[in-house]
């Protein structure tokens, strides 16, 4: 799998990584997160994204780790309108992931100058190796721009994928210039976009880039546009992981490609 920094900072990631929000215990409801925890290590994903907003997602995703927790990258956030309540969850997560967070982010922006104070005084502690804010609605993007203009912040985690294109005017630009890392959120537009793959004839053109389902397509989509670093999907079956991490190595598809892809995706929308 392709490795990539998170934008001008030194974390490197494969490009591949694994989200939590309400898969994770999914999995655990059936006595399979660790194995999919496993799964995605075994497979090399590397980089793992939670929050206190996915209910028991942190505490599971840490105990799934367990030994091999020095062998990742773990992102986590900050969500609630309390500072006070702010740095409780920030103090849970240190404790759940062995007294660090590589990447402490804001939660769809809410409390963020309050967090942002926080979550400073983590870095300059040592406890927390990046700063960072999401946003999962096009609506707040002005906001989110307010907030990566700030220069408090390292990386942004956005939505991405066929349907919700809107990074692509404003936010993906910024964070290139701001040498951001980007972290995107729902490659497959929680599962609508699943639900318009096109049939394995169309999108034969596209094996010679490694791809052979409509979920691997979609993925390199997304990672084709190289201002983005790591994309998480989330899933509660360890075969799901596996597949995804093989649409994470190049040849990546060029602007042609990409197009067809969204195209396909639009048509098969409308029906």
């Amino acid at each position: 799998m392709e490795q990539r920094r998170l934008g001008a900072h030194d974390i490197e990631v494969p490009v591949v990584g694994l989200g939590t929000w309400r898969r994770l215990e999914d999995a655990a409801r059936a006595g399979e997160h660790i194995g999919v925890i496993t799964a995605a290590l075994d497979a090399g994903v590397r980089f793992f994204d939670s929050s206190p907003m996915y209910g028991r997602a942190e505490e599971l995703l840490a105990d799934a780790l367990g030994d091999r927790r020095p062998d990742v990258v773990v992102a986590d956030k900050i969500w609630t309108d309390s500072a006070e309540e702010g740095r409780r969850q920030l103090q849970r997560a240190l404790a759940y992931f062995g007294g660090r967070v590589e990447v402490m982010q804001i939660h769809n922006l809410v409390a963020w100058r309050d967090h942002l104070r926080t979550l400073e005084e983590a870095r300059e502690a040592g406890r927390i190796d990046l700063i960072g804010a999401t946003h999962w609605s096009a609506a707040a993007f002005e906001e989110l721009e307010t907030v990566l203009k700030t220069g408090q912040v390292q990386t942004v985690q956005i939505p991405y994928n066929p349907f919700e294109r809107e990074v692509e005017a404003r936010i993906l630009p910024l964070a290139q210039d701001l040498g951001l890392g980007v972290i995107v959120m729902r490659p497959f537009g929680e599962g609508e976009l699943l639900n318009a793959d096109p049939g394995d004839e169309a999108i034969g053109f596209l094996q010679p880039f490694g791809v052979r389902s409509w979920a691997q397509v979609l993925l390199k989509w997304v990672l084709s546009d190289p201002r983005c670093h790591v994309a998480i999907p989330a899933t509660s079956r360890p075969g799901r992981v596996r597949e995804n991490v093989a649409a994470g190595s190049p040849p990546w598809f060029g602007p042609e490609e990409r197009e067809t892809v969204a195209r396909l995706a639009a048509l098969r929308r409308k029906r």
